[in-house]
C-alpha cells in the first residue's frame, strides 16, 4: 500500500506535470534567456544589460477565471510574498480591457486586513505592459494566457533576484482578492541569478520530499496507529492468543511512531526551505498529533503491572491519549491532501479505500465483540439461576 499511495500521489499532483519548453520570442521583442518556472506552468523571459544595470523581463502565466488576475513581482529583501513589489494584470470592471497596476505587498495583504490598493513602487520601474494572445480581440477565460513585461533597474552589482508571481479567481474593483493555498500556489516564488540564469534549488526540488512527506505520515499517523489501536481493543479477550496480542499492539505502535518520525522531520525540514509558505492549522495538528504519539510510547516505560492501584488510571490515560492521537492523526491527513492541492486525487481515493477497510474491520469485530458478549452474559445468567452446570 505504501508503494501504491506513493505512485497516486505522484501522479496526482499538478505541479509535478512536465511544462512545456520555455520561449525567448514574443509578438514584440526576443528576449536573450529564459527559464521555466516550478509551478502553475509559468515561465519568463529575460535580457540583462550590465552596464546599466537594466532587467527587461516578461512574465508568461495563465489567467484561472474570466474575473481573475494573473501577476508577477520582485521581493527586494527575501524569497516571500511579503515585501513584493508586484505587476498585478486583470480585466478593467467597466471595460473589460486588461489593465496593469503597480501593487506593494505589505504585511496587512497577507493577513487579508484592508484590500490591496495599487501604488506607485519604490523600485525603479522604467517601463510595463500586458498583452493577451490574440491581441484586442482576446478575452479572459479559465486558462488564457498572457504575457506581462516589465523593464526595471537594479542594484548595481547586484544580479541575484527573488522573483514571485501567483493567479487568482477575483478581482473586486481594482482590488485583486487572495490567491488559492494550495502548496503549489504557496510555492510560486524562485531566486535566481539574471547573468547567469541559474536558479537557486529553494523551491524546485521540494516536489519529491512532499510526496515522501504525505506518503509516509499517511501511512503512520493514518494507517498503521489505527491498526495498532484495532490489535489492541479487539485481540485482547481471545484467550487463545495469550501475550500475543500485546506484542502485535506495541510492534505496530512502536513501528508506526518511528515511520511517523520520520515524516514529522521531513515536514520541519519543508518548512525550513519554505520560506513564506505556511500551513498554520497543519503544523499546529501536526506537532499535536506528534506529540500524542510520543507520550503514547513514553507510556510503555511508566506502565504498572495489573495489581498496581494505579492501573486504571494509566489505562484511562492510555486509552484517551491514544485515540486522540488516532483521530488527530486522521483529521491532519486529510488537511494534508488539501493543501497539497490533492484533495481530488488518486492518492486520496487509495487511502480512503484503506481507511474503508480498516472501518469495516472495525464494524465487523465490534460487532463480534457484542455478540461473544451477549452469548456469555446469558450463560452467566443460565449459571446464576441453575438452568446449567458450572465448567471445571
Amino acid at each position: 500500500m505504501l508503494i501504491l499511495l506513493y505512485l497516486s500521489l505522484v501522479c496526482s499532483l499538478p505541479h509535478i506535470a512536465l511544462s512545456s519548453h520555455c520561449t525567448v520570442e514574443t509578438a514584440t521583442k526576443t528576449f536573450e534567456k529564459c527559464m521555466n518556472l516550478p509551478t502553475q506552468q509559468a515561465s519568463i523571459a529575460w535580457t540583462f544589460h550590465p552596464h546599466n544595470s537594466t532587467l527587461e523581463l516578461v512574465f508568461f502565466g495563465s489567467f484561472i477565471s474570466p474575473s481573475g488576475w494573473v501577476g508577477w513581482g520582485i521581493n527586494p529583501t527575501s524569497p516571500e510574498m511579503t515585501g513584493t513589489r508586484a505587476l498585478i494584470a486583470f480585466p478593467d470592471p467597466n471595460s473589460g480591457q486588461i489593465v496593469l497596476l503597480s501593487y506593494i505587498l505589505d504585511p496587512t495583504v497577507k493577513l487579508q486586513k484592508s484590500p490591496l490598493l495599487s501604488r506607485p513602487l519604490d523600485i525603479h520601474l522604467l517601463s510595463s505592459t500586458a498583452a493577451m494572445y490574440g491581441g484586442k480581440m482576446a478575452t479572459v477565460h479559465n486558462g488564457a494566457a498572457i504575457q506581462i513585461f516589465g523593464t526595471v533597474k537594479l542594484q548595481t552589482n547586484k544580479t541575484k533576484i527573488h522573483l514571485v508571481w501567483n493567479r487568482g479567481l477575483y478581482v473586486q474593483g481594482y482590488s485583486p482578492t487572495i490567491h488559492p493555498t494550495t502548496s503549489t500556489d504557496l510555492a510560486s516564488i524562485a531566486t535566481f541569478d539574471v547573468l547567469s540564469g541559474s536558479s537557486a534549488p529553494q523551491h524546485t526540488d521540494l516536489t519529491t520530499l512532499r510526496v515522501i512527506h504525505g506518503t509516509v505520515n499517511a501511512i503512520s499517523w493514518g494507517i498503521l496507529l489505527p491498526m495498532g489501536a484495532i490489535t489492541a481493543r479487539y485481540l485482547t479477550h481471545i484467550q487463545a492468543l495469550g501475550p500475543a496480542w500485546f506484542y502485535a499492539h506495541a510492534g505496530i505502535q512502536l513501528f508506526g511512531f518511528v515511520l511517523g518520525t520520520v515524516g514529522f522531520v521531513i515536514g520541519i525540514r519543508l518548512g525550513q526551505l519554505s520560506p513564506g509558505v505556511e500551513y498554520r492549522l497543519h503544523r499546529k495538528l501536526g506537532m499535536a498529533v506528534f506529540c500524542l504519539g510520543a507520550l503514547q510510547t513514553l507510556a510503555l516505560l511508566f506502565r504498572p503491572n495489573t495489581r498496581n492501584k494505579f492501573r486504571k488510571y494509566w489505562k484511562s490515560y492510555h486509552h484517551f491519549v491514544g485515540y486522540s492521537c488516532v483521530v488527530l492523526g486522521f483529521v491532519n491527513v486529510f488537511q494534508g491532501f488539501e493543501v497539497m492541492g490533492a484533495s481530488r486525487s488518486y492518492a486520496k481515493l487509495t487511502y480512503c479505500l484503506g481507511l474503508s477497510t480498516l472501518i469495516g474491520l472495525c464494524i465487523a469485530l465490534e460487532v463480534n465483540s457484542w455478540v461473544v458478549f451477549c452469548r456469555k452474559s446469558k450463560e452467566d445468567k443460565m449459571r446464576r439461576e441453575g438452568l446449567i452446570g458450572t465448567s471445571h
